[in-house]
Order: C-alpha cells, then sequence, then structure tokens
C-alpha cells in the first residue's frame, strides 16, 4: 500500500513535536475537543455538505451529495475534485485552512471536519483517483502511549486524544458508480446514529442555497430517500472585493488570515408560492453555514458575516455593520424582482427584531423601503412623470402609494382620482401599509376627490357605473357622494335629489320647482338607500324645494308655471283641504287678475265666503282656475272654501317656536302657560289643530253651527300638553278665542250659562240660546255647574267678581248655598275682592271690602242703598250671640262652622276679632229648669240671669261667655242654653218649654220624629 498522501511524514512530524512539547499535544486535544463538542458539535452534515460544495467548485462542475445512513455508518459521497495531499493536510489540522486563496469556497477556518469527531471514531475519505485515508482514535492512543513524555498526559485525559490529527493510509475503497470521493462514517453508537438521523431529516433547501455549487444533495435513510435542490427559490445576492483601504477599516478586529479572504457575499433567497419558510430551513442567518443569530423574516439570508470564535454567532465590529447595509441593499433588489402581489407586505420587516443582528437588519432595511419603488399601482403617483412601469401597472414607493378598501371595480372607477391607488387587495389591515407609511384614503376622502375639475368630463352613465361598484354599507361616509342632476349640475350627496324612475311625472312640469331630479341615466337604488327619494306626487311636494318655491312665489317674476305645477302634484297625490298648509303661500291669480297667496283666496261659492264680513282682505279664486282644477284640488291648496284648519304636531309651547299666525295666538299662549306647571323646558302639544280666520266672521249663528260639527269641531277639543312626563289638558286655541269674543247673540260664552243648567248661576250668568250643541257650548266656555266652574282655572274669582256686581241679583238662600260652596276653596287659588256680597240691616247689598260702605243694592230692583250707613267693615259671623254687636255692619252669613275658612279666603275679619264680647252687667246664677234639660240633655246646670244684659255696653238678649250662659228673657234664655249644649236646631222648641212646661211631653214626642 503506498502511502500517496504523505500521512506518515504528518504522524511523525505531529508526534516529534507533541513529544518535544507534551503542552502542544493538550492543546491540540483540547482544541479539538472544543470544536467537536461546542462549536460544531451539530454541524456534521453541513461540514459534510460544504466539504462537497468546494470540491465541486475546485473541479468547476455542479456537484451532488448523496448521504446514505445505514447499518449504523454514514456514507457522504461526492462529486468534484479528488482527495489530495493538502486536503489531507487540512483535515488533520486545526485552524489552518487549505482553501484560503480559493474564491467561492464555503469552508475558511480549517476546523469544519472536526464535526466528525462528535460521532465517530474511525472516520475515513476515499477518492476514487487518489485513494484513500483514515484516522482511528485507537490506533492515535497507542502512538501516543508509546512515547514516554506523553504516557503521562494521556493518564491524565483518561485516555483521550486528538482523532484527526495523526492521518493513516487506508486501503482502498469502493466509492460509488458516479461519484468521485466518499466519506465513511461508523457511527459510535445508537444514541449518536439517532442524532445523525434527526439531523438528516432537518436538512433542507438551505444548504444548496448557501452553497451554490451543489446542485442537488440525495438522502437515504431508513429506506426512504429524498432529494434536496434550490429549486422553486427566488435567489438575489450580491458580491464584491474589498479595497486596501477598507480591509484596514473593516478587518482591524478580524484574524489575519481573514483579510487575506478580501471579499464579501450577500445572497437572499424567498420560496415560490405562499412564501413561508419551509420547516427544514431555520429562521436563522447563515454565515454561511448555519448560525444562532435568529432572523424573523420569511426569507433566507446567507451572508459572509463575521463570526465569534464560537462559529455560532456574529462577532459584531465594523465588518458586521458593513455587511448589514449589503444585506439591506440586497433585500430592497430581492423584494424589486418579486411579482407585484400582497405577498410583499408579508417581506416587509416588522421595527422589533427577535435578536441585536435581527433588528439592525431590519432598521437597515426599514430606511430604505418607504422610497423603493416597488408597489403596484393602477393610478400615478402624484407629480411623477413619467412614472416606472410594470405591466399595466405603475410601480410606486410606499411614501407614494394610497389604499383604499373596496372591490377591483369601484377602485378602477376611482383611480384617476387617487395618486398612487394599491390594486384591489392591498388594503387589508396589513401592518406593513402602516409600516411603510401607505397612505390610508378612507371612503369619505375618496367621495371628497370625485368633485370638481377632476370628474367634470364624467357623464351620468359613468356616475351609474360608479353606484354599481361604491361599497354600500357606509352610508355616513357616502353621505356626499356626488350625483348629476337632469339640468346639468352636479350635487354632493344623494340627500335631497329625487329619482323619477318609472314615475308619470313629467320633468318638464317640474323644472320651474327647482327640484334637484336625478338624471334618469345616473338613477341608482343606492341612491334612494342614502337619502334620494322616489319622485312620487307626495315626494315632490314634501322636497323643502318646493316648500322653498312655493313660499317665495308671490315675488317670482313669473308664477303661473309654478302654480300650474304645484296644482297639478296636489290632483295627483289626492291632497285634501288642511292636509298641507304651508301651500296656503302659493300665488294664484284672484277673480280680478291680481296674485294672491292661496290661504287669502275664498271660492267664490264656499261656505266661508258667506259667513265672513265682506270687507275683509281676502280675494276670490279666478273662475278659470276653479273650472280647470276643481274646489277640492283648489282647497288642498288652500284656497278658502270653508274655514282654514291648522294642523301641527308636536309643538313646542314657547313663544319664540309656537307661531301659526292666528289672531291673538301670543295671548292664548300665555294663558295656556299659565293654566300648565313650571318646567325647565316648553312643554309640547302632541297634536295642534286650530281654525284661522275666526276674526273675520261676521254671520256667528251660522259660523258656531259649523264649528260644532264634524270635523271642525276637533279643533274645540282640549289641547294635550306633555309638561315634566305628565299629560296635562288646557283650551284649544279655537276654544279659548271664541270664549273671549261676543259669538252668542252680541255676548261672550264666559258670561253666559247653559239653559236650564245649574240653579245656584241663575242670575249671575245669562242664558245662552236654545239650539245650539250644549257640548260645543261647554267647550268655548258656555257655564255648566257651579262645581265645574270653581274647579276651572280662575273660576273662584270670577265667581267672586260677579258676586261684587250690583247689578246681579243674588237671593238671601242662593248667596247662603254660594258662601258654602266657597268656603271649600283653597285660600291660595283667588284674590281677596275689593267688594263683597253681604247683609245689612236686612238687605243684601255690595259692600266695599275696606270700610263696608254700601255700593250697590241686590240686582237691578234694589240698586238704591241710599241712607244705608254701615258702621265699619264687613266681618264674617261665626256665632250667633254676637249678632247684636254687628248689627250695624256688612255681615257674611253662613253656617258657623265655616266663618274661619271664608275670613281666610275673603280676607274679610270674624266677629270675634272685632268684638272683645266681654259681659259688662251682673245677674244672678239659677239652676236650668229640669223640664228644659230633658230636651237638652248637655245643657249646663246653671245659667245667669241679667235684669238687662250688655256686652261690651251693648244691651242683647243672651252671650255665652267663659263657658256660662248669660241671658235676659225667655227668648235669650232658650238660645243661650241651646247653642251651650250644640243643639243650636232646638233654638225655638226650649223657648216653647220655657214658656209652657206642661207641653214638654207633646214637645218631646214631636222630637222623637224629627230625622
Amino acid at each position: 500500500m503506498t502511502d500517496i498522501f504523505g500521512t506518515e511524514r504528518m504522524r511523525t512530524t505531529v508526534l516529534a513535536a507533541w513529544t518535544a512539547s507534551p503542552a502542544r499535544f493538550r492543546e491540540d486535544a483540547n482544541a479539538e475537543e472544543d470544536f467537536a463538542l461546542g462549536g460544531y458539535r451539530d454541524r456534521l452534515i453541513v461540514e459534510l455538505a460544504q466539504n462537497a460544495a468546494d470540491a465541486a467548485l475546485r473541479a468547476g462542475a455542479p456537484g451532488r451529495l448523496r448521504l446514505t445512513l445505514r447499518d449504523g455508518v454514514l456514507s457522504a459521497a461526492n462529486t468534484g475534485a479528488p482527495l489530495d495531499a493538502t486536503g489531507v493536510e487540512g483535515l488533520s489540522t486545526l485552524r489552518v485552512s487549505g482553501k484560503r486563496d480559493e474564491i467561492g469556497s464555503v469552508g475558511r477556518f480549517g476546523v469544519g471536519f472536526a464535526a466528525v469527531v462528535s460521532v465517530c471514531d474511525e472516520p475515513l475519505i476515499a477518492s476514487r483517483a487518489t485513494g484513500a485515508v483514515r484516522w482511528s482514535r485507537a490506533e492515535t492512543a497507542a502512538l501516543v502511549a508509546a512515547e514516554p513524555t506523553l504516557s503521562r498526559e494521556l493518564a491524565g485525559r483518561d485516555g483521550h486524544v486528538p482523532l484527526l490529527r495523526l492521518p493513516f493510509e487506508a486501503e482502498p475503497v469502493d466509492v460509488p458508480e458516479g461519484y468521485d470521493t466518499v466519506v465513511r462514517l461508523p457511527l459510535r453508537d445508537k444514541t449518536v446514529e439517532q442524532a445523525v438521523r434527526q439531523m438528516l431529516a432537518e436538512t433542507g433547501p438551505a444548504l444548496p442555497l448557501a452553497m451554490p455549487a451543489l446542485a442537488a444533495i440525495e438522502i437515504e435513510a431508513d429506506g426512504e430517500s429524498r432529494t434536496i435542490t434550490a429549486d422553486g427559490w427566488q435567489v438575489v445576492e450580491a458580491s464584491g472585493d474589498f479595497s486596501a483601504e477598507q480591509v484596514a477599516e473593516l478587518f482591524a478586529d478580524r484574524p489575519t488570515e481573514e483579510r487575506a479572504r478580501p471579499y464579501w457575499l450577500v445572497r437572499w433567497a424567498v420560496p415560490d408560492g405562499d412564501g413561508r419558510l419551509p420547516k427544514d430551513v431555520a429562521p436563522v442567518v447563515h454565515a454561511p453555514t448555519p448560525s444562532d443569530e435568529p432572523l424573523d423574516l420569511p426569507a433566507l439570508l446567507i451572508a459572509t458575516f463575521p463570526l465569534a470564535t464560537d462559529r455560532r454567532h456574529v462577532a459584531s465590529g465594523p465588518l458586521a455593520d458593513y455587511l448589514v447595509e449589503r444585506a439591506a441593499e440586497t433585500y430592497i433588489e430581492l423584494l424589486k424582482t418579486l411579482p407585484k402581489t400582497p405577498r410583499l407586505l408579508d417581506l416587509v420587516p416588522g421595527l422589533m427584531g427577535k435578536g441585536e443582528l435581527d433588528a439592525a437588519i431590519r432598521r437597515a432595511v426599514l430606511r430604505r423601503l418607504p422610497d423603493t419603488p416597488l408597489l403596484p399601482a393602477i393610478s400615478p403617483p402624484a407629480d411623477a412623470e413619467p412614472a416606472e412601469r410594470s405591466g399595466d401597472l405603475f410601480v410606486v414607493s410606499a411614501r407614494e402609494a394610497s389604499v383604499v378598501e373596496g372591490p377591483a371595480g369601484f377602485l378602477d372607477r376611482i383611480a384617476f382620482a387617487v395618486p398612487g391607488l394599491l390594486p384591489a387587495g392591498w388594503a387589508g389591515r396589513h401592518p406593513a401599509l402602516t409600516t411603510l407609511g401607505v397612505r390610508r384614503v378612507e371612503l369619505s376622502d375618496v367621495v371628497d376627490m370625485l368633485s370638481g375639475d377632476a370628474v367634470d368630463d364624467k357623464t351620468a352613465a359613468w356616475w351609474h357605473s360608479v353606484y354599481d361598484v361604491v361599497p354600500a354599507d357606509d352610508r355616513e361616509a357616502l353621505g356626499a357622494l356626488p350625483v348629476p342632476l337632469a339640468d346639468g349640475r352636479l350635487v354632493r350627496g344623494p340627500r335631497g335629489t329625487l329619482l323619477l324612475g318609472d314615475s308619470s311625472l313629467d320633468a318638464s312640469l317640474l323644472a320651474p320647482l327647482g327640484l334637484r331630479v336625478v338624471h334618469p341615466e345616473a338613477a341608482h337604488p343606492l341612491l334612494l338607500r342614502l337619502g334620494a327619494a322616489e319622485a312620487t306626487p307626495g315626494s315632490v311636494l314634501d322636497d323643502p324645494l318646493t316648500h322653498a318655491t312655493v313660499s317665495e312665489s308671490l315675488d317670482s317674476a313669473d308664477p303661473e308655471p309654478v302654480a300650474q305645477a304645484v296644482l297639478a302634484l296636489v290632483e295627483a297625490a289626492g291632497l285634501s283641504a288642511g292636509e298641507a298648509p304651508w301651500l296656503s303661500a302659493l300665488a294664484l291669480r284672484g277673480a280680478d287678475g291680481e296674485l294672491y297667496p292661496a290661504g287669502e283666496l275664498l271660492l267664490g261659492e264656499g261656505s266661508l265666503a258667506k259667513l265672513i264680513d265682506q270687507d275683509v282682505p281676502f280675494g276670490v279664486a279666478a273662475p278659470d282656475l276653479v273650472e280647470r282644477y276643481g274646489t277640492h284640488v283648489l282647497s288642498a291648496a288652500g284656497v278658502l272654501d270653508g274655514f282654514a284648519v291648522v294642523n301641527d304636531s308636536d309643538v313646542p309651547l314657547d313663544p319664540d317656536e309656537c307661531d301659526h299666525e292666528l289672531d291673538a295666538e301670543d295671548e292664548w299662549l300665555e294663558a295656556v302657560l299659565d293654566l300648565l306647571p313650571e318646567t325647565l323646558v316648553p312643554p309640547v302639544a302632541r297634536e295642534f289643530t286650530a281654525i284661522r280666520d275666526l276674526e273675520y266672521v261676521a254671520d256667528w249663528p251660522s259660523a258656531l253651527a259649523l264649528l260644532s260639527r264634524p270635523p271642525l269641531r276637533a279643533a274645540l277639543q282640549p289641547l294635550r300638553a306633555l309638561a315634566d312626563g305628565q299629560i296635562v289638558e288646557a283650551p284649544s286655541y279655537t276654544a279659548w278665542w271664541l270664549s273671549r269674543h261676543p259669538v252668542l247673540d252680541g255676548r261672550r260664552p264666559t258670561s253666559l250659562r247653559l239653559p236650564h243648567g245649574d240653579p245656584l248661576l241663575y242670575g249671575l250668568y245669562g242664558d245662552a240660546p236654545e239650539g245650539l250643541d250644549t257640548g260645543a257650548l261647554a267647550m268655548i266656555g258656555v257655564r255648566t255647574t257651579l262645581a265645574d266652574l270653581l274647579a276651572s282655572h280662575g273660576g273662584p274669582d270670577e265667581l267672586l267678581d260677579l258676586l261684587a256686581d250690583p247689578s246681579l241679583e243674588v237671593d238671601r238662600a242662593q248667596l247662603r248655598s254660594l258662601w258654602i260652596v266657597l268656603a271649600a276653596v283653597e285660600p291660595s287659588r283667588v284674590a281677596p275682592p275689593t267688594a263683597v256680597r253681604a247683609v245689612l240691616n236686612g238687605r243684601i247689598i255690595v259692600a266695599d271690602a275696606e270700610d263696608g260702605r254700601p255700593l250697590g243694592g241686590n240686582g237691578p230692583a234694589e240698586t238704591d242703598v241710599e241712607g244705608l250707613v254701615a258702621a265699619g267693615p264687613p266681618v264674617v259671623v261665626e256665632a250667633p250671640d254676637l249678632l247684636a254687636l254687628v248689627a250695624s255692619r256688612p255681615l257674611v252669613l253662613a253656617p258657623f262652622d265655616l266663618a274661619e275658612a271664608l275670613s281666610e279666603l275673603l280676607d274679610i275679619p270674624v266677629a270675634g276679632e272685632e268684638f272683645g264680647g266681654e259681659v259688662t252687667s251682673t245677674g244672678e246664677e239659677r239652676q236650668v229648669p229640669a223640664q228644659v234639660r230633658s230636651l237638652l240633655p248637655s245643657a249646663p246646670a246653671t245659667y245667669v240671669d241679667h235684669a238687662e244684659l250688655t256686652v261690651d255696653g251693648v244691651p242683647v238678649p243672651w252671650r255665652f261667655y267663659e263657658g256660662a250662659v248669660h241671658a235676659t228673657g225667655v227668648e235669650g234664655l232658650a238660645r243661650g242654653l241651646a247653642w251651650a249644649a250644640g243643639q243650636w236646631g232646638d233654638r225655638l222648641a226650649v223657648a216653647a218649654l220655657l214658656r209652657d212646661p206642661d207641653a214638654v211631653p207633646l214637645l218631646l214626642a214631636e222630637a222623637d220624629l224629627d230625622s
């Protein structure tokens, strides 16, 4: 066997060096162990592929590598240059590479083959053309043990020796057909075999991509085969040589032999398809073999980054910084080569990296991306002439790009207005759009762009095509969507426009109304969804522009076309009188040829014309209008046939908002607000109905007959208003107005009562005319009952005012009944009267409340009160024994138990407040007769008999004073005892008893019969 590689010479040299310096032996053993167990512990497959790639590179032909795991042996067969003596020397040394002058070689450190030490003790390499070489841990240990100076070192290392330093010649080995070299690695044990199997399973296309000289890698393990190539990847690379100045600057902190390789390489690769890295490609930086530097991008980076001594991490420094910038530049070039699809966004790095190197690369890429023409656009960027093109698309930078949500058809329509618009599919919420700073144009902004000069040349049909494709879900954003009109205008926003559709309306007839009618070629259902209205007669009449045209028609130079259009719409809509009160402003011709608002025209034969005064400011509708349109249409347009009715809803009862141009409407509103509770916000009338033009009526009997029948009767119903969450009622405007005017035989309704009504109101109110509806009369203020009067707002004051009117006659029983009812009224509801009806010297008079002066008698028959003199102001009498003291004063007489209430109501004192009532005479105490006590069981046992009883110096017949009855004579004693016993009604019976005691049995029998 010929030692063609000089292995014996190498062994002799190494052993001599070790023997001369055992420390050298230890150094080699430690270094090999560090590499095998450290930086290269799991790089076996990578290092085998690296050697195969370098062999192919030296041969100048595409290389192939076949990895076979069988029977505990891993074989790596490759094509390319065969093993030579220089190669064997490189494999048998540490940190000395024989490839330092080979441009493009992957191996560069001279330690990669140390990876076999972690799995094998007897590696072998054989080339078909040159022979074989092997290494043996056992044989190396035997040679070392034979040297006395080394044996002690071997003992200290538990027999561990550097496996790869001593090569041995080997017998020829069969190299697999089609390959030039084979590496055979008998694996140390089953554990190692499983680890190698895992390495083979994880081997992926990163190897041929990192080593382009290696065209294919075939792997056969456990009877299964697969081939790995770089097919299906998009690859972009850049490389260059360093100048002497760059070497001095960038390699100052790098080892000497690295400086001898002054060139750099950066290669990026992304897989075709969905762009995701395969599972068998580790997401790390390859330098060019895999490192432990994470790279969280869906791309493979292969670059000649300088590595630290562990061969797993990039060494920081000027060289690494330089290559980061080259990597960023090359990444941009890679993105430029890729198809212009949204997949590009997945390749835009985020701001946060998984490591320092990853973050540095990301920052460098992101500095360049926003200004790089990279994104496809269906419209050129602003101010870009000429723009870069890619087929039918423009290529724009992120700063020039815009995205809009919407389907492709919509984007195609609006592209002319949005510079740098990206195609459909690019407008999702991808974070890369934000990272790049792509302008996101909202739909509302697009709508704003579709205006002005940009769309001057767009036809109505083009706008219809836009409506077909515009995203219709965001109605708010589309609120200002332009709409072409039939008259050639382009307006912003469908709201307020009208679509003729299939309507029979004549567009030329509607022209005088100034309506915003959509161009027929642009009419689209979307416009209806966005607020346009279908042009029916009713919707045209409801249009604000129609309202405005009608309100201004009287000042129009030619109001006739407006009148014709509106009257035709009223007829087509089938309106009735009062449904559209605003039509009363429509300018129409009168019989005298003058123009009038419709609401100031009468139908010559209408019912209202027969009721009103001939001197009122109304015209009569032109006969030809009546003939052409008929009374029904003209009435619906506001011409007055009967009474005009105002209908409204949800009316705030506020002077600034409630104005229907009705006579004295402000006074009515003030009266209503006085009736309603005070609230922080104005009350609201749910429904408001009123009769207009009442002030012009001359024939009130006929008018009231109309007003009291439906439908006009509804205007008399009470107004219902919402105040503080409660429904309250108040007089309607019409009922209030009628109640204040002399509409019933020249008298106001509030001065009358219903015929055959409450007798207590007799004399105070006149009788309303016979033959009218009593319900209607009650609604306009005709009085019905005393209870209803007192319950009404201001009713008690009105009754007191009537009682203070001397011209009205009230009999004594009626007056007493009225005082009884008034005593129940809450004093806060009335203002104290200035005059009261009272009794003076037996006559009913009206007396001044301050001084008691008689102001008049009781009605027309007793007007004269001359000779009547009051001794003071009126008093309310609360006890009968005071009557003699106040006989010369006007007296308010009612049941004594109501005296206090009447005194407070009228603000008039009771008699006891005016007089002390002290007994000023003396008398003799006597026993009350037993017969009297049988009739008055609770009478006192005694009384004081006076020959002449005086109280406050005034002679009186009796006085109940300080719990004792004082009396003079039988009549006085009877009244005093009856009052003291609480049986005032029995006073006459007691008097009879005192005169004739024998009459007791009969009187008692009569008393038993009392109810």
